[in-house]
């Protein structure tokens, strides 16, 4: 199954330009921070990518697992978790198999991660994953954005433009089509990389996302023995809408 997310792994192939995108968010961070102090038990980040939670939470004296299937992420993890001397266990695994020799009270998986399980059986494996890995009344923890049907209804397209850490000039041309059989939306960008105005570098990468529907996620949720304890419009906690911008689930085995 893991050729579901090896075939979508282009936005994540430069983990530096991943890390200076996303360092500054920390509301998912604060959230968990609240929920897990003083657990003692292992802790399980799921998708953990470059650690951007996995260290500062063991940095606070949590005993921290990171999972990921990206092995260049992983070892961005691995050296930043070095070089502040912290002590974290780092697995190359797929979620939807996942294999550790404990359970935890808490397994969590942020920055929308969910929708890279592309499939319903994929999203099945995971579950059973999660399950596996929980002790009694454990908590699983996670996000995915809010399916908003006026933007996904038509094919759009978008500009960005930004200065990198390099002084150069980066423009970002998008365009996003969404399935509605499959409800994956395929988003594609063109970058060009702009150095004393000059056109020196063009790449282009593309990523699929699976949007899945309150209801729709419940009955998953209910089908593998799962909780819903809240469901948040976002990491601060901000009521469900149906305008909201991301579902933060908050789940626990029954």
């Amino acid at each position: 199954m893991k050729e579901i997310f090896e075939n979508n792994f282009e936005k994540y192939e430069n983990p530096e330009k991943y890390d200076e995108m996303y360092r500054k968010y920390q509301d998912d961070l604060l959230y968990l921070m609240d929920y897990a102090s003083g657990m003692h038990e292992p802790i399980i980040d799921l998708a953990c990518g470059t650690g951007r939670l996995t260290i500062p939470m063991a940095k606070s004296g949590l005993n921290m697992t990171g999972v990921d299937l990206h092995a260049g992420m992983l070892s961005r993890a691995k050296q930043k978790a070095d070089d502040e001397q912290i002590n974290i266990i780092f697995e190359q695994q797929d979620c939807t198999e996942l294999d550790l020799a404990y359970k935890s009270p808490l397994v969590f998986m942020t920055g929308n991660s969910f929708q890279h399980f592309l499939t319903n059986e994929s999203q099945d494996a995971l579950l059973h994953s999660v399950k596996k890995h929980l002790l009694t009344g454990g908590q699983f923890i996670f996000d995915t954005r809010n399916p908003n049907i006026e933007e996904l209804s038509v094919p759009g397209e978008f500009e960005e433009s930004y200065i990198n850490n390099e002084n150069q000039t980066i423009i970002e041309k998008s365009r996003e089509e969404y399935n509605h059989e499959t409800q994956i939306l395929n988003c594609t960008t063109h970058t060009e990389i702009f150095e004393n105005e000059q056109l020196i570098h063009t790449a282009s990468d593309s990523i699929s996302l699976r949007y899945v529907y309150p209801m729709e996620l419940y009955r998953l949720l209910d089908s593998h023995g799962f909780e819903l304890i809240n469901l948040y419009g976002s990491w601060k906690k901000d009521t469900f809408v149906k305008d909201s911008t991301s579902m933060i689930v908050h789940c626990q085995l029954k």
